[in-house]
């Protein structure tokens, strides 16, 4: 405690003064903390006393999602029947299947055009070859499972019965199995700054980590930034903050495929779009939900800015890698109605050693435990772990082919 309190005195000691935009904007670093800035100081520094970090395998991170993920179901219990009626009930789900060391795929819209998406199939499809290639000295077991390309999850919580279906993102009110998703290669939304849309997670490692050491921290522009488009409203009223307080934040909404008005961008034009790689000159990066979990959250981190994670309630979307991070220790957790938003900036802005430690960790937990290696690690156990509650041998199905 005598150590905590040293730390807080210390981090006020050094809080700093925001570089204004303007200059009337210009603002004081108070000598003594306020509650809430006290309160959120403590969280940081009981956060960073209690993590202890993934120990053990590569996959220590990611154990606890795998076994929440596949829970409802013991060894043996998912039958061909139960495998039909899952990809039934997603109406376009593909059919996986490794026979024999090679992948098959089978079901999805027609015999033509399998994938609703097929950039998303084909990010799927390099990574499961990935595996397969970096595991021959201990086989695949023959195993099929149901996927989900689409964005939403499917089976629900109160379903009757528990269907395996692979989807990427879900939260407590669904049962789906979560499979790192696709864009860690290919089939990532599709922006003008990210041309061939977002993928080849590796190359974003190299090239944000690359902004990053152009921008470091002391050089940061101290601005809670966010660009996207409006899937949400939840994202307005940091966008509204922006407009009042062009002082705290630089948000705005860019123009997507579905813009028809400035009524779809909060009753102004739409904001440039700005790369990922350019959101490393900001110190405070902000993370909100799509439609489900949102594809930028990871990227954000390699910045080596401070993420703030606004939360979807306590139902939050999940990526399979969310779990084994720790709010307060990699990110800052926000309300998910914004109310502590602007205090949580302000906070940052005052107690600089403390954010930029939350902004390290993060950095660092993704550059260590999210490489590819860890991403096809993940696919290598789930499925390994999955083909043990399947109560048969899978055999080719008769519309399937190799892929």
């Amino acid at each position: 405690m005598v150590v905590h309190r040293m730390l807080l005195a210390l981090a006020a000691l050094i809080c700093v003064i925001t570089h204004p935009i303007h200059a009337k904007h210009v603002r004081k670093c108070p000598l003594e903390p306020s509650p809430h800035d006290k309160w959120a100081s403590e969280k940081v520094l009981e956060g960073e006393k209690n993590w202890t970090g993934c120990q053990g395998k590569y996959t220590a991170c990611y154990d606890q999602v795998l076994s929440d993920s596949l829970k409802h179901w013991e060894d043996g219990s998912i039958t061909k029947e139960t495998t039909q009626n899952a990809l039934a009930s997603t109406r376009l789900g593909i059919l996986y299947q490794i026979i024999d060391g090679k992948l098959y795929r089978s079901g999805g819209i027609s015999e033509d055009k399998r994938c609703v998406f097929s950039m998303r199939c084909d990010g799927v499809e390099h990574m499961l070859h990935a595996v397969l290639d970096t595991h021959k000295e201990r086989p695949m077991p023959n195993v099929e499972f149901v996927l989900n390309e689409r964005d939403y999850p499917m089976i629900t919580a109160q379903s009757e019965v528990a269907l395996p279906v692979f989807s990427f993102s879900r939260n407590s009110r669904f049962l789906d199995i979560m499979y790192p998703n696709w864009s860690f290669f290919k089939g990532g939304p599709c922006v003008k700054t990210e041309p061939g849309c977002l993928g080849r997670w590796d190359l974003k490692i190299e090239s944000m980590s690359r902004s990053a050491d152009r921008y470091p921290w002391v050089e940061k522009l101290e601005l809670a930034f966010f660009r996207g488009s409006r899937t949400s409203n939840q994202r307005d009223p940091l966008v509204l903050l922006s407009r009042e307080h062009p002082y705290l934040a630089e948000a705005g909404y860019v123009k997507n495929q579905a813009w028809k008005s400035i009524a779809d961008t909060l009753g102004r034009e739409p904001a440039e779009d700005v790369s990922l790689d350019d959101h490393c000159k900001f110190k405070y990066l902000f993370n909100f939900k799509g439609v489900a979990a949102s594809f930028r959250f990871r990227h954000l981190f390699l910045c080596g800015s401070l993420v703030f994670h606004v939360l979807s309630g306590e139902d939050d979307w999940l990526e399979f890698f969310y779990p084994g991070m720790q709010p307060w220790v990699h990110y800052i957790p926000v309300k998910p109605d914004f109310s502590d938003g602007q205090q949580l900036i302000e906070w940052a802005m005052r107690y600089d050693a403390l954010a930029k430690v939350v902004a390290e960790n993060g950095q660092r937990f993704i550059i260590d435990h999210l490489r590819m290696e860890d991403v096809h690690g993940y696919w290598y156990h789930l499925l390994r772990k999955y083909s043990k509650l399947l109560s048969y041998e899978p055999s080719l199905a008769a519309d399937a082919y190799e892929v």
